[in-house]
């Protein structure tokens, strides 16, 4: 069962033009900021808006051709943020309302939703409540309600951005559970790049109702093509100029090497590597200060020369909470974010003003030519 979308779909004054692939058996990640079109596309998808015009093709049924198939009869099944169970139905009852309302006898039904309840592992607890569940037992159910229609696809909208950690990460488990053992094509629209790279083989970024970039999801989010998708995966990306000594040079007098297809001297580039990626160590910096200070000379500026490809100093300009984390920027180099584990923070006592030097490893920086 492979799903084809080649759509244009206008809501209001917004409007989305997309094409993208989903293979059996296969979990297509859509990434991209509030507003830019993820859960537009997939309610285009689902059936639930009019004035879609275009192809979707699913297990080769047309959904929307002259006369587009009703929701009811596209087999998507479409699970939100929230599991919007009916509280006063118990878990299994949940899961064999659909069919219930398909003609499918009481007993038949509800002997399949308890099938379906334990292949999500939530065997014990099919005679309990929604309210008796857990966020995560309850998306659990609501999984298998939407397998219970037997779909021949699977739509996900940020299916793990109400649950706590512990839980996400057991939804995420349960989804590649479920993509290993189906050939059922998946869209995972998410915000974070976390979902991607755990759960899907190629990744699509979204902005303003197109799609910017789409591949592989290693070469996406491991090399992005611009600034946005850079910042939309989370690594730091820079313009570069291919140097004599196969390095590559940066606007902000760094210089930088790594692993792929290095631009030729004078030829234009981009090197890519995580913010986490970056060691820090204050001692370094310090004690350079200190030599330069003993010397009668000015300190450091943040230059690279005597560092090297790939390491720098600079003093802390910001500092600001990510999750796992903090994430600081030098004066010296704005553009680089660098992010640091809570104890390593404290260890090296980060705060505005401290002088830091940084580095990355060669085998953490992408370098790609332009084009």
């Amino acid at each position: 069962m492979t799903l084809d979308v080649d759509i244009r779909v206008r809501v209001g004054a917004f409007a989305l033009e997309v094409a993208l692939t989903a293979r059996p058996g296969e979990v297509l990640a859509v990434l991209g900021p509030n507003g830019s079109g993820k859960s537009t596309l997939l309610g285009a998808i689902a059936g639930h808006y009019a004035d879609v015009s275009g192809r979707i093709r699913l297990a080769g049924r047309e959904l929307n051709g002259a006369r587009p198939v009703p929701i009811e009869e596209r087999r998507v099944g479409l699970l939100g943020q929230r599991a919007m169970l009916f509280p006063h139905l118990s878990a299994v009852e949940n899961v064999a309302f659909g069919m219930r309302a398909q003609g499918t006898a009481r007993a038949a039904a509800r002997d399949a939703a308890r099938e379906l309840l334990g292949e999500v592992g939530l065997t014990d607890l099919a005679d309990r409540r929604p309210a008796e569940l857990s966020g995560g037992q309850q998306q659990r159910v609501a999984i298998a309600r939407a397998l219970a229609a037997r779909p021949q696809a699977l739509l996900l909208d940020e299916p793990f951005s109400a649950l706590d950690a512990q839980t996400a990460m057991q939804a995420r488990r349960l989804v590649a559970e479920l993509r290993d053992r189906s050939d059922v094509p998946m869209v995972l629209v998410t915000h974070d790049p976390v979902d991607a790279v755990v759960l899907a083989d190629r990744t699509a970024v979204v902005h303003e109702g197109r799609i910017v970039q789409q591949g592989e999801t290693a070469e996406v989010l491991g090399h992005p093509r611009s600034p946005f998708v850079a910042a939309v995966a989370g690594v730091n990306l820079l313009p570069v100029t291919g140097a004599a000594d196969g390095a590559a040079a940066s606007t902000d007098g760094l210089r930088w090497r790594g692993h792929g297809d290095a631009p030729a001297p004078g030829e234009p580039g981009t090197v890519v590597f995580a913010p986490a990626a970056v060691r820090v160590r204050k001692e370094i910096a310090e004690e350079a200060s200190a030599r330069a200070a003993a010397a009668g000379e000015e300190a450091p500026q943040g230059t690279a020369t005597a560092a090297g490809p790939n390491a720098w100093q600079g003093t802390v300009s910001t500092v600001e909470p990510v999750p796992g984390g903090i994430r600081i920027t030098a004066a010296e180099h704005p553009s680089i974010a660098v992010d640091l584990p809570p104890s390593a923070a404290v260890a090296a006592r980060i705060g505005v003003g401290v002088r830091l030097s940084f580095s990355v490893a060669a085998d953490d920086v992408s370098v790609r030519r332009d084009g």
